[in-house]
């Protein structure tokens, strides 16, 4: 499998923000979102083909019960169904951070999915903003998703017009539980999550949402490994 880093920190995002994980993150992503913090995964991809047997075993050498499989976009490896089955098995914790485009059989303990709004979209590039917008939302697949796992949506809001985005987006979804929906600012550096912080907060309680801050912006910026 295609990986772009192994390593541990504490969960920076939404339930279980604080906790400490190893996070495992594939290389190669189906969407182009123009403010995407991991480009090296994306638009730009590089990684290390790891054999499944060896990425456990890394994965279990940290001692570290929670592991986040994230990426890119980590429902693209076909090794997934297998590997979160072995990982399970060896006694893991599951998060998986997914846009919610793709479905595949996997094993997880929370299916943390960030849909994708219309602020997403990479306007810079036009041979990616068709193809972006065309994919970037699959309401069937996060049907799926949020049946089948426990989950978290999360939606990463640059402005305060994305709210309304956001509630046409989850009315059609009558089994969304409003308190497993987190907001959070769109910032890759600490000034930008600050002044989004300010008006955000208020903003998720008034619509019955939960806030999440970005743990790993506010201690070490939009850092490699962290």
């Amino acid at each position: 499998m295609l990986i772009s880093e192994l390593y541990t920190a504490v969960q920076g995002e939404g339930a279980y923000s604080g906790t400490p994980s190893v996070f495992l993150r594939t290389t190669g992503c189906n969407l182009r979102c123009w403010f995407c913090d991991t480009p090296f995964t994306s638009w730009n991809p590089e990684g290390e083909d790891v054999p499944l047997e060896e990425l456990r075993q890394r994965i279990s050498a940290f001692g570290v019960e929670h592991v986040v499989i994230t990426g890119g976009e980590p429902m693209m490896p076909v090794e997934m169904t297998e590997l979160t089955r072995q990982l399970k098995e060896a006694g893991h914790f599951i998060t998986i951070e997914t846009a919610g485009t793709i479905f595949r059989d996997v094993t997880a303990d929370l299916m943390s999915i960030s849909p994708k709004l219309s602020n997403s979209s990479p306007k810079q590039d036009e041979k990616w903003l068709a193809r972006h917008d065309e994919t970037r939302l699959r309401p069937e697949v996060v049907a799926i998703l949020t049946n089948r796992f426990n989950y978290q949506l999360k939606f990463v809001v640059d402005t305060p017009d994305d709210l309304d985005e956001i509630e046409e987006y989850l009315a059609p979804m009558a089994n969304i539980d409003r308190r497993r929906v987190w907001l959070m600012p769109q910032a890759t550096t600490r000034e930008e999550l600050a002044e989004k912080t300010v008006w955000l907060k208020p903003l998720a309680q008034q619509h019955h949402f939960r806030f999440s801050s970005r743990l790993h912006i506010e201690a070490f910026g939009n850092v490699r490994g962290k």
